[in-house]
Parts: structure tokens; sequence; C-alpha cells
């Protein structure tokens, strides 16, 4: 019945102490509760989620959880019905010793949200602890004649508990000359005094057996017992006496092991043994035994141990003084530790995490933690702070929490990680810091599109290139990380003449190499527009384009399309009409061709390559006229066969040919007359036609060798003559008769329509004539242009000219004419003279020849024998040939990317015909039928 009795009445302080903790919670606006001690694990301690207003559900899902630090863990969370409960079993005695209130507290961090909740929960003592005596037996030695009411310390007896649960009372066995006084004293250790209440007689009883009895108050009471010895002394009649009954000293925590604290004093009026004196701790504990020592005959107390004042900041001692007999006094000896700032501030990071994104908006709290500081007062005062240049700050939040949030936005390409330096100082003199280093990543997000390092792209290709070949590559950087840097290229849809652009061009999606899918024709378009567009692989991506522009360049793959004449679609073979009175330069026919490619793969030449008659008839080499070179003779075959060859100047170079047969006669009934006779040569007369050519080109090519060599032999025997002729005009006053000129004459002596040279030894003269189908329309040998010595051609000397011709500065009004504008070479109609310069070099040499005949002619001194203005080339061909005969290159001046030439527009403007027209021409041709 008393056991169901005190069950009922621990249930109704279990409950008294649940009503109380939630009026002390409304009270102090914080969760408090409160418990008894001793509880079994898991017992309630209130409902959490209730007071949190959270579901027992949501616990879980928010991350609620407890956070307390420097213990263990004294309470836990029930996820299912959202309630505090113990986590062990909790002794009070054991967490706050002899405080009067025992109180835990914590806090409850809310992860999701970051908050804390501070919780407050007070254990209430019971009474588990009986009273103790520092020693179960004690020996107390008293003098016969101590007075009546003296008093004689007894054994320290103490009880764990608090209130009124710790001891209250103490009692004696039965007996006649003691009873026992306690002094009061609220909690902790008591020390009863053994009071004599009636005088001893060491005769009558020397030893005294005591049974001392310690009662809490407690319900049930708890109680125990010691023993006590009385011995009865002889008298001795003073006993050692303090100076001061306490003593009180404060020192800091910082004192050095053995310094001196304080030092008591007792004297004892009495003399001889019973003066001497000795001192000893009385209430000594294994803590205070290793913290201080006591010299036993100075009374002089110093440190063994290093103090520390965040763990004991106070310390009380007992000093007991005896004589030799054994009289005794006690003092108090009351020590206070000083706190110093000897402990530096601790950061713990409670929660928080490492990595952020980039889109984080400003506010956003990253880290949540807590400093903490060991000391007390202002040396336990922590500020925190970071660097000023980062993009963060921090908040104070309850109880010494900080919180680090953002104050800006951040962006990861500028900074990837940051390095934040956490800085805790305290206010103590000097204050103490310590530091601790975050690193935080800032998490990429898909914020920037693919860049190019140009706005556009020109690409150039040659046609015809390969199927599948690589034409170009373009790069685009994306300043992202990861995937949303990870860029493929695509191109834009679109049509190229109706199909689609994907069936001409290719990209790598992953390295942005383009690819010619087709083999590009320059004659079917020229350009390609595209877009190449880059896409990241964020979520969501982000793209950008670029202009790339395709130009084909035109290579040299189309042969020339002869237009005129056409070939016949019957077999039969066109006729051209040439009467035979036709003068030289009688226009027969005229061969019309194209080249479909461009610039100077464009560019077409004209030359006969075989004909029936050599010599007969001349090809234009720029506009493909067929004309008359000489006279027609009675003797010239009615039916003459042409082979033109039209060639464009590419690398390398295309040609085609055409076959013109020309009927020479001198009315259409003739020609009609005849016609029926033409036929079409057969293999075996071409093959004999060639033959006969080939043998009579080798027969004229080693009689032109054999001619040059001799020249160049005489012109080595009279090079110092030359010498002279360079210098000075008058130097050849001296010399023997005959005449001299230098290889340009030679050069233009040669692209005549013949070659006509004479060599005179003496008074003998031999006149040599080598015909050559060499026409003025053809281009000019390399080889020939590279003769550069002058070749002797005649030796008599013919009469210094008294005249003097003055040379007229070059006209620069030039212009296009109708025959240089650009097309197609069939297109140009004009006249044609002079031979094409094959280069600078040729060009440079005519001009050297013009200027030094002029000057010859100038000086007086000039021996060809010419009137004036006639270079000394009218003794050759007459006194109609001046230098209006002389070709004008300007109109072949070649013009890099065009295919026209510069003419002389003042020639035409004067009304006058080009040098070496047509009329000209005749005129030639006459002279050498002479």
């Amino acid at each position: 019945m008393a056991v169901l009795q005190s069950r009922w009445h621990y249930s109704g302080l279990i409950l008294l102490f649940v009503l109380l903790g939630t009026l002390w919670e409304a009270r102090a606006g914080q969760i408090h509760y409160s418990i008894p001690e001793e509880l079994d694990k898991g017992s309630f301690v209130g409902n959490i989620g209730r007071d949190l207003g959270l579901e027992p559900q949501e616990l879980a899902e928010r991350g609620v959880r407890i956070v307390s630090r420097g213990r263990t863990q004294l309470f836990a969370l029930n996820s299912r019905s959202g309630s505090l409960v113990t986590a062990g079993r909790i002794d009070r005695e054991e967490i706050c010793a002899q405080r009067s209130r025992c109180l835990v507290n914590f806090n409850i961090l809310v992860e999701d949200k970051l908050n804390l909740f501070p919780v407050e929960v007070e254990i209430m003592d019971i009474n588990d602890n009986a009273p103790r005596f520092l020693r179960e037996e004690l020996e107390v030695k008293i003098t016969e004649n101590a007075a009546l009411s003296s008093r004689f310390p007894l054994m320290e007896v103490y009880d764990l508990d608090v209130g009124v649960n710790s001891l209250q009372g103490c009692k004696l066995n039965e007996n006649s000359h003691f009873s026992v006084e306690m002094p009061g004293k609220a909690d902790g250790p008591k020390y009863p005094e053994l009071v004599l209440v009636r005088a001893l007689d060491r005769e009558e009883q020397a030893i005294h057996h005591l049974v001392f009895t310690a009662m809490d108050g407690g319900d049930p009471a708890r109680s125990s017992v010691a023993r006590i010895l009385v011995t009865v002394l002889d008298a001795n009649d003073n006993a050692p006496v303090f100076t001061q009954p306490v003593y009180r000293v404060s020192v800091p925590e910082n004192l050095p092991v053995g310094t001196p604290v304080l030092s008591v004093n007792a004297t004892d009026q009495d003399e001889g043994v019973h003066a001497e004196v000795t001192y000893s701790l009385v209430r000594i504990t294994e803590k205070i035994s290793k913290t201080f020592c006591l010299n036993v005959l100075t009374g002089e107390i110093s440190t063994s141990a290093i103090l520390d004042y965040e763990d004991t900041s106070f310390y009380e001692l007992d000093i007991e003084a005896r004589d030799r007999p054994g009289l005794q006094d006690r003092a108090k000896v009351l020590i206070t530790i000083l706190d110093v700032n000897d402990n530096v501030p601790e950061v713990v990071v409670t929660s928080g995490s490492r990595s952020v994104a980039e889109s984080t908006p400003p506010g956003t709290v990253i880290i949540l933690f807590q400093v903490y500081d060991r000391d007390s007062g202002l040396n336990g005062l922590v500020t925190c702070s970071i660097s000023g240049s980062l993009p963060f700050e921090l908040e104070k939040s309850v109880d010494n929490y900080y919180r680090l949030v953002t104050n800006t936005v951040l962006d990861r390409e500028q900074v990837s990680t940051y390095n934040i330096t956490v800085t805790a100082t305290d206010k103590g003199m000097p204050p103490l810091s310590t530091e601790m280093f975050i690193s935080l990543n800032v998490a990429d997000i898909n914020d920037n599109p693919p860049a190019f390092p140009h706005t556009s792209y020109s690409v150039y290709i040659p046609e015809n290139n390969p199927r599948g070949a690589s034409i170009f590559s373009v790069t685009a950087h994306d300043p992202d990380n990861r995937e949303n840097a990870q860029v493929t290229y695509s191109l834009a849809e679109d049509t190229i003449q109706g199909v689609p652009l994907s069936s001409y061009i290719s990209i790598n999606s992953d390295t942005g190499i383009l690819y010619a899918l087709h083999s590009f024709d320059y004659e079917q378009f020229r350009d390609l527009q595209l877009r190449v567009i880059a896409s990241d692989s964020g979520d969501p991506p982000l793209s950008s384009n670029v202009s790339l522009s395709i130009f084909v360049q035109d290579q040299n793959d189309n042969t020339p399309e002869i237009l005129y004449p056409a070939l016949p679609t019957d077999g039969s073979t066109g006729v051209e009409l040439a009467p035979r009175s036709a003068e030289p330069g009688y226009l027969v026919t005229k061969v019309v061709a194209v080249d479909r490619d461009s610039g100077q793969n464009a560019w077409l030449s004209y030359r006969l390559l075989k004909a029936s008659e050599p010599g007969l008839f001349v090809v234009g080499l720029h506009t493909g006229e067929v004309r008359t070179a000489r006279a027609l003779l009675d003797r010239d075959a009615l039916k003459q066969s042409l082979v033109v060859a039209v060639q464009d100047h590419g690398q390398p170079p295309l040609s085609a040919t055409v076959t013109l047969t020309v009927a020479v006669a001198d009315s259409i009934p003739d020609v009609l007359a005849d016609l029926g006779s033409l036929e079409v040569p057969h293999d075996s007369d071409a093959s004999g036609l060639t033959l006969y050519l080939v043998v009579a080109v080798a027969a004229v090519s080693c009689v032109f060798l054999a001619f040059v060599i001799v020249l160049l032999a005489l012109r080595l025997r009279h090079w110092h003559l030359s010498r002279l002729l360079q210098t000075s005009g008058r130097g050849l006053d001296g010399l023997p008769a005959s005449q001299f000129v230098g290889v340009d004459g030679v050069r233009a002596f040669l692209q005549t329509y013949s070659h006509e040279v004479s060599l005179t030894a003496d008074s003998r003269g031999s006149h040599v004539i080598f015909p050559q189908p060499n026409y003025a329309d053809t281009l000019i040998s390399q080889e020939s242009c590279e003769k550069s010595e002058p070749l002797l051609i005649q030796e008599d000397f013919c009469k210094e000219q008294d005249s003097v011709v003055q040379q007229a500065p070059p006209n620069t009004d030039w212009r296009f004419s109708q025959a240089q504008r650009p097309g197609t070479s069939g297109s140009q109609n004009g006249d044609e003279t002079g031979t094409w310069p094959n280069n600078q070099f040729d060009t440079e040499m005519l001009q050297a020849m013009i200027l030094a005949s002029a000057s010859e002619a100038a000086d007086g001194s000039s021996t060809l024998g010419g009137g004036a203005g006639t270079m000394g080339l009218s003794a050759r061909y007459g006194p109609q040939f001046t230098l209006q005969h002389v070709p004008d290159y300007r109109q072949n001046v070649y013009i890099p990317g065009s295919n026209a030439t510069l003419t002389n527009a003042a020639g035409k403007r004067d009304g006058k015909t080009p040098a070496g027209g047509n009329g000209n021409k005749k005129k030639s041709g006459k002279k050498e039928k002479k």
C-alpha cells in the first residue's frame, strides 16, 4: 500500500512539473519544460511539434533536429509523435551538482528555413541520495578541563540532493556528556559540532563511543551513520586560535604553478609543546589536493597545478590548526579565481552548404554557424566579421549564432570559387581571435550563350572540290561550365536553287568542321550564304549564330566552245569564199569562240595550227579573224584547208580546234563550178602534208640558227665599236664604211611578215630572203625575248643625215576602245596590229629601241639612212614607212584582273588609223612581193 501511494505521489509530481514548465514557457517567451531526474530513456518531456506549430510528419520533412554544444545529448525527438523525450537516464547531481536550479538549454533547428528555437528544460531533484560522511569513523580528543558548551567540529557530512531532500538534521545515541548541533546552511556540505554538556573526568571515563546519525528531509527520509571515538586528555588550557575565522583571496587563473596564494596563522597562548601548532586541510577532496598544497608548519597555501577559471572559478578550504596536545581551531579560506583572456573563440558550423547557384537571389542563407568563447565577461564577448570585398555578409541570430547570407547576385563566369575567412574576435585585453576558412563553390547555370569570335566568316574554295572534303572550321566559346559549355553546331535550314542546303554542306556537330557534300561548279553558282548555329547543352539551351559566306573560285575546267563556224549536222563541210583578187589583209572569215570560265581562264587566243598553203592566211591572235597574208596567185589551189586552234589562258590551258575550208575563186559561178571537185582530204594526204611541214620547219630552223651564230661572232668582233657608238655619235666618222644595229633593230626586223637579211662584204652584196609564216598577230616566244645581243647586219655605213628628229612626248590620254572592252575575244572587231608583248622585258626592249633610234636621229649621227621620223627604217621599207608604222604596244598592255587592254585614244581622236592597220599591211605585202 505504501508503494502504491509512493507511485501516485511520484506521478503527481511529474504532472506538476510539466504544468509548471508550460506556465514558465508562456511567461519567459521560450519553450520551457520541467521534468524530474532519473526518468527512464524515452520518457515524455514535451510536445515539441505542437509548440513549434508543426505536424509530426513535418519534423522529418523539414529537417527538425536538436542542436547543442559541449555535452552529451540528453534529449531526442520522436518523429512519429512529435514529442521531446529523454535520450537516457538523467542524473541531476551529475549535471548541476549543488545548484538550486538545474537548467539544460539547447536549440531546435528547422533545417529548411535555418531557424533556431531555444528550449530550456529544468531538471527537478528527487530524493535519490542519502546523506554521506566524509569519514565514517572519527577520533576526537578533549581535555578533561574543557569548559561546558565547548564545541568540537566533527567530520563533514553532505547530501547531493538539494532543497528538502538535502541534509536536514542529525543526532547522537543516548549519552550523558555530549550533544550534536549543526550550523544553519541551506545546501551543500554541513559541519556538525560536538557540544560538551557535562564535564569530563578522565579518571571516571577516558573513552566515549558515540554513534552519529545524519538524516535528510525527503519522503521517505534517508539517513547515514558514523562512529565517533572521544578520548579524554589531560588538561591543556589554551587551544590554537586563527587570526581571522575566514580568509578571502582572489588570484588570476594564469598563476604559475608553485606561486604562494595565502598564509594562515594560528596562535596558542600555552607554552612549550602545547604552543607548537601544525596546520592541515580538513576539507580535502581529490581536486583540491591536486590544486593546492599547505605547508604544515608555516600555514602557507600555494598552487600545485594550473588554475583554470573555465573549470572551477571558486575554491573553499577548511584549515585546522592543532597544538601538540591536540587542541585545535579551524578557519575557512575562500579562493576566487579571476578570469583572464586565455581562450580563443571557437567557430562551429551548424548547418549549410559549400555550394551555391549563381542564380541565388540576394539575402539567401548559405551557412549557419555558432561562435563560442569559454572566457567570461568581456573576454567571452565575441564578434564575427568577413572581408568587405566579398558579396556576402553576416547576420546575427540567437544565442551567438550567425548566418552567412549573400548580398548581391553571384556570377560564376567572373568568380567560380570564394575563399571566405570568418574572423571571430573577443573583447579581452589583449583581444584573441580565430579564423575559419570556408571554400564556397558557385554552381553554374546556363546564363551565357555560345559566342563566335567574329560576326561573319568568308571562305574561298576552288570549284571541282572533292566530295566530303573539309572546307572550313568555326569555333564558338561558352564561358559556362560542364554541360552548359558543351557546344554543338548545326546549319540553319535554307535552300539553294530549290535544293536544301543540307545536301550541299554538312557540319560536324562536335568540332564545327564544315564538309562539302557536292563538288561545286563555279558556272552553276558562285557563292553560298548560310548561317551556322552554335547551341549549348544547358536547360534550357542557349544558342547564337554567325553568317558564313562561301565563295567558289573558278578553275580552268571548260574548254573553249566554237560558235562559228558551227559544225554541220548533215556531214557536209562549210566553205568560205576568198576572191583571187583579194589583197593582203583581206578578211576571209572569223572564228568566234567563248569560254564558260571567267577571268584569265576565259581569255582566248587564236592561232593557225595547220594550213594546206603555209603563209597564205593569218589568224588574229585575239580576234580570230582569218585574213590573207599575201596576194593570191594563180598557182594557189582552189581549195585551202585551215585548222585553227582556240586556246584559253588557264593553268593548264585548254584548247579546241576547228577546220575551215576556203575556196579561192574570183566569182561565185567559178566557185559553184569547182565545188564539185572539192573533196575532204584523206588521212594519207594530211599525213604527207604534215611530214613536209616538219621537214621545212627543221630546215628553216637550222639555217636561222647558223645565221644567228654568224651574227654573234661578228658582234663579238666589233664589241668595242658598239661601245663607242653608245657613248658618242662622233666616233663613227673615222670607222670603216659599215653599219651596225642592235638586237632591238633585228627584233623589229624579224617581226615582219618575212625574214629579210642583207649581208654586205666590201663592194659585193648579197640578199638572202627567208620566207616564214611569221604573223604580226602571233605571240613572241620567250626564246626570242631573251636574245639581247646586237647583231651585225650591214658593213657599209650610209651617209649622215642632216635632219634632226625631235621626239614628241607620249600622249597620256589613253582610253579603252571598243576592241579592248571586257568580253569574249570573239566580240572584238577592231583592227589588230603589232605583236602582243609576251612580258615586260619585251616592252622595255621595244621602248629602248625606239628611244635609241630617236636619239640617233636627233643627234644627226644615224647611219640607218632613214629620213626624219623614220628611225632609220625607211632604207629598208621605203619612204612611206614612218614612226606610225611601229606597232603601238600601249593598246596591248595587260591589266591584271581584267581582259581589257589600253589603247591610244589620241590617235583615234586625231582621225588617224592605228599603227599597223589594214592599209599598212597591204603596203607591207606589196613590198614583200617586190
